[in-house]
């Protein structure tokens, strides 16, 4: 009967390290859920930036207000009969 009983709390511990520590253990099962919900936000945040890229898209296809604006501000365009004004600030001189 000391056998058995022997033999089944060995058992009993060998299954506690392995759940435990083991592969496939709640260590690692652990990490992956934070690895999945990590990946979650990530995925979120590109869904975001892809729905804005999307609209923008859909405003450079069908209308002219976002071309221009492009051009405006990254070409430094100005439209026929528009007066274009640079507003230069002084330089501050150092105190000597």
């Amino acid at each position: 009967m000391k056998l058995w009983i022997t033999i089944l709390l060995v058992l009993l511990v060998s299954l506690q390290v392995k759940l435990w520590v083991g592969e496939g253990g709640l260590g690692n099962v652990r990490r992956l859920e934070q690895a999945v919900e990590a990946q979650k936000q990530t995925n979120q945040q590109h869904t975001e930036r892809n729905q804005g890229l999307a609209g923008e898209v859909q405003d450079l296809k069908h209308g002219t207000d976002a071309i221009a604006e492009r051009a405006r501000s990254e070409l430094g365009m100005i439209r026929e009969g528009e007066t274009f004004y640079q507003i230069v600030e002084p330089e501050q001189v150092a105190d000597e």
